[in-house]
């Protein structure tokens, strides 16, 4: 299965790791093409982020290793996308 994209719920420490590091761990996984964070909630002492990740056959297990090493922690994955092309996702109103 070729995995082009990944958005993943991660969490990590206020005071550490930086996105900055969290970003260059992830972008120095094979594959990967694009990271885009996006810091959804702050407490005293986490920070939430959704993490999309796009590339070319993506190692999800080469970059929850590479998030947690840094210090950070995986507790989802919210999507996923695999195949030659990318599906956009269209909000449905209901």
């Amino acid at each position: 299965m070729e995995i082009r994209r990944l958005v993943l719920d991660v969490d990590k420490a206020v005071s550490r790791p930086s996105i900055l590091e969290i970003a260059a761990a992830i972008d120095s996984t094979p594959g990967v093409e694009a990271t885009n964070i996006q810091v959804t909630e702050i407490d005293i002492e986490t920070v939430g982020m959704n993490i999309t990740i796009q590339g070319i056959s993506l190692n999800y297990e080469a970059i929850a290793r590479a998030i947690e090493n840094v210090g950070a922690v995986v507790h989802s994955i919210d999507e996923l996308a695999t195949g030659q092309v990318l599906i956009e996702n269209i909000k449905r109103e209901r």
